[in-house]
């Protein structure tokens, strides 16, 4: 078997136990396979997997014009956003987030 034929095999194999659900041990157990040659392969095809997902993972970013929220601050826990303006208080503003963060 050439280096490709056995590269393309493992990629296969790496893509079946991914879609089985099963367990590493599991998945290799029903396959007659070693787990630790399951564990290499993953790895070894890991980066080739990871830079094509990488591009994917950048969200669009979209720059308001408002001038009026330049200043403002928003802050995000869980669903809920807070809107910080300048001059707020600091105390409160930690209440607020301890409560939201227990919340969600």
């Amino acid at each position: 078997m050439t280096r490709a034929e056995l590269r393309k095999l493992w990629e296969e194999r790496v893509s079946a136990f991914k879609a089985s659900g099963q367990s590493a041990n599991a998945w290799c157990r029903d396959h007659d396979l070693k787990p630790n040659q399951l564990h290499y392969w993953r790895k070894k095809l890991e980066p080739k997997e990871a830079a094509e997902t990488l591009s994917s993972k950048w969200l669009p970013l979209e720059i308001s014009d408002k001038s009026y929220e330049e200043n403002n601050l928003f802050i995000t826990v869980g669903q809920a956003t807070v809107e910080v303006k300048p001059g707020f208080d600091p105390a409160l503003l930690l209440e607020v987030v301890r409560t939201l963060k227990a919340l969600c």
